[in-house]
């Protein structure tokens, strides 16, 4: 029995005056007066704590927002877009909503029964992150499998803005080639100028140095002035972002048709890159977008070469110390004992 209740009791029961069951029961006589008089009215259920939670609050989610963050939850997790809360109040905000708070946003979809239940992970403050300062200053690449709807592997080539996570190329082939990378990466040179930098890990179309020698990609970047960068064996998260990238990619691409052609593949790669550039923000930029990210600072570039340009070599074919690998007709690779003047057209 309560507190509330045995004070009450005592007094009406004649076993104690007010202001003794008062004493003994840590009240004043105001306090216990006002029980008795909802004792008189309500009987003892009313004599318990009332709760003082007002009546409404203005401060409160509407049920229009509510209702909006439950469909943005399952529309985007249909399209395999993020559907997290920063993503769903970066939306509400688009669409003109007052967005409420990540952790308010995050209830209402525990609430719905919309939140699945994830081991604990590492902390976010144990990891050493590092982010270019500029847009260009370093281009991380790599390439992921897919399968078209026969059950065939390909293979998908990206290459992915460090500074801003802009998604410069995305395309995909059977396989992926040296050359290949080297075309991919003067088209995006073309599109976006010259790097800085680039961070790839040690595969064979990336670097030689395992092997011997280098390769058409590594004559590039060095007759470039662009600095090569190389994670080390066996430790992807020296490219972690690219790395997670592909998950994102994978997760979209899991939710669209099966293709049965690399042209088919193509073109929902090419629209999931204007998706991922342009209409998805990105929690570690502050819910903006790669493509404003990207724009928002000048660019970076490799010393001697201004932005944008053409970027194309004299040679289609380059001798490695005597070991002749083909490049392809047009990928733009100068043969540096041919003629050390290698020149760049801006």
């Amino acid at each position: 029995m309560s507190r509330a209740r045995v004070a009450v009791l005592k007094v009406t029961t004649g076993q104690l005056s007010v202001t003794a069951a008062a004493t003994e029961y840590g009240y004043s006589r105001r306090q216990l007066t006002r029980l008795l008089a909802r004792y008189r009215d309500g009987g003892l259920d009313a004599v318990e704590a009332r709760s003082r939670r007002p009546a409404s609050n203005s401060a409160a989610t509407s049920g229009v927002v509510r209702e909006r963050i439950i469909e943005l939850r399952l529309e985007l997790t249909k399209d395999g877009l993020d559907a997290g809360p920063v993503t769903i109040a970066w939306h509400l905000e688009r669409e003109g909503h007052r967005p409420p708070s990540t952790s308010t946003i995050r209830r209402v979809l525990h609430a719905a029964g919309l939140i699945v239940p994830e081991p604990r992970k590492r902390p976010r403050s144990s990891y050493h992150r590092f982010v270019a300062a500029q847009p260009n200053e370093c281009w991380q690449s790599d390439f992921t499998h897919w399968r078209l709807a026969d059950g065939s592997d390909v293979e998908i080539l990206n290459f992915l803005d460090d500074h801003s996570r802009l998604l410069l190329r995305c395309t995909a082939h059977a396989p992926v080639t040296g050359d290949l990378v080297v075309q991919q990466f003067l088209a995006a040179a073309d599109e976006h100028g010259l790097p800085a930098s680039t961070l790839t890990d040690n595969g064979r179309v990336y670097t030689a140095r395992f092997g011997g020698g280098r390769n058409a990609f590594e004559y590039l970047i060095a007759a470039l002035g662009i600095e090569q960068k190389n994670g080390h064996p066996g430790h992807p998260q020296t490219q972690g972002k690219i790395e997670r990238f592909h998950q994102t990619l994978k997760r979209w691409l899991t939710q669209q048709p099966p293709t049965a052609t690399l042209p088919d593949l193509q073109r929902q790669l090419d629209r999931f890159r204007d998706i991922y550039n342009q209409r998805r923000p990105h929690r570690e930029l502050g819910r903006r977008t790669p493509a404003d990210a990207y724009n928002a600072r000048p660019k970076a570039a490799p010393p001697g070469h201004g932005q944008p340009g053409h970027y194309r070599l004299r040679y289609d074919r380059l001798d490695t110390l005597g070991k002749n690998e083909h490049v392809a007709p047009g990928s733009g690779v100068a043969d540096p004992q041919v003629d050390n003047r290698q020149r760049i057209s801006p």
